[in-house]
């Protein structure tokens, strides 16, 4: 396994044998994705994380529970019977291409995974080292503070900015400005907030030039902010990061791509192994190609989120303002409290952070989902 390792410069053997042990195990990583970091935190037995009454409330992982399109089931449907091969039919090229001419960038730019958690990881130990640290928002996504944090890289978590809960750019790069990455998720898990496009192109050009600035845009579509892809086009230190996992309804199926110059992208290659499924591949091609499918589910989830946050002020409740398929809610105790008064009504939410331990996330789920919601949030406050 060594023999076959990239080179990580800077790192002792004890870093590169648990580098080893995360290409090989995913699972050892402690927080090594939405799901695994949800059922980290469920309150039940290990061995019965996954497993909830068959009418309960599932909004505590930023799911979508409009699923697949109709166009991604017909696609798996037609290809299940072949899949004792690799992309037979070039499912993987397809998929490339199709997001390509989506994006306005070249194949070469594009890189597919299976979700973006992986292409995450690898990020992280392509930019990083002990002597280039990782630097990104709190509260914020922590699965890259995890793959950091596990082959022993510095960690440096920097306040949203007060009123606006974006990224405060400006003191990132000075917490640590010898970073080798500079992690932004747009719209942020988990307030759902925008960090605009001037602060992040602000970063681009101050930041040190061996470094690179993650764009994680998982929920770009629930938003109408402009996307990074451009960024992308114009060969910046930038590497984008996207998921079908959410507005798309793949999270189960596993489908995602990197977006970067082919440099960063080759840096990026050897930490890992696999091909994707190619029911994944060809739901997401199926997905890309759906013209109004993204509009749609945009504007499903605005009114059933505004209907909840219309909720939450006739009960005086606390909120951040979101933009995307999830929002931060005060508790008015410690979070976990909440989190497991509600699952006792069937109602199962998201996670609390330490920055903020008396605030919970709550996903957007269907309108009778969050309806539930409302029911149980004011049964246990009452």
């Amino acid at each position: 396994m060594l023999d076959s390792m990239p080179e990580m410069k800077g790192f002792s053997r004890r870093h590169v044998l648990r580098a080893a042990s995360l290409l090989s195990a995913g699972a050892a990583l402690p927080f090594y994705n939405e799901f695994a970091m949800a059922q980290d935190a469920a309150e039940r037995p290990r061995g019965m994380r996954g497993a909830m009454p068959p009418d309960a409330v599932r909004i505590g992982s930023n799911e979508n529970p409009l699923g697949p399109c109709m166009e991604a089931c017909e696609a798996i449907a037609k290809i299940a019977k072949y899949g004792g091969r690799y992309s037979p039919f070039n499912e993987q090229g397809d998929f490339v291409k199709a997001v390509a001419e989506v994006e306005g960038l070249k194949p070469e730019y594009i890189a597919p995974y299976a979700g973006s958690s992986d292409p995450l990881h690898r990020a992280v130990l392509a930019f990083t080292s002990p002597t280039k640290g990782f630097v990104m928002s709190d509260p914020g996504y922590e699965s890259g503070a995890g793959s950091a944090k596990f082959v022993g890289v510095k960690v440096t978590r920097v306040p949203l900015m007060k009123g606006t809960y974006s990224h405060d750019v400006k003191a990132m790069l000075a917490a640590d400005p010898n970073a080798g990455v500079y992690y932004i998720c747009n719209p942020n898990n988990p307030t759902g907030t925008i960090t605009k496009r001037e602060d992040i192109e602000w970063l681009i050009a101050n930041k040190n030039k061996d470094s690179i600035v993650l764009l994680d845009e998982a929920y770009i579509h629930f938003s109408q902010e402009m996307p990074g892809s451009d960024l992308v086009a114009k060969d910046k230190d930038v590497v984008v990061l996207r998921t079908w996992s959410k507005a798309y309804g793949m999270a189960g199926i596993r489908c995602g791509t990197a977006m970067g110059r082919p440099d960063l992208l080759a840096k990026m290659r050897p930490y890992g192994a696999g091909m994707l499924p190619i029911t994944g591949l060809v739901a997401g091609t199926a997905s890309v190609k759906s013209k109004n499918l993204i509009a749609e589910r945009r504007a499903i989830n605005t009114k059933v989120r505004e209907d909840v946050l219309e909720f939450l002020e006739k009960k005086s409740i606390k909120y951040i303002p979101s933009v995307s398929n999830k929002f931060m809610m005060e508790a008015g105790r410690p979070g976990a409290e909440l989190t497991k008064a509600l699952a006792a009504e069937k109602v199962f939410i998201g996670r609390t952070w330490p920055v903020w331990p008396t605030m919970v996330r709550v996903s957007i789920g269907t309108q009778a989902d969050m309806d539930k919601f409302k029911t149980a949030l004011s049964k246990v406050l009452s």
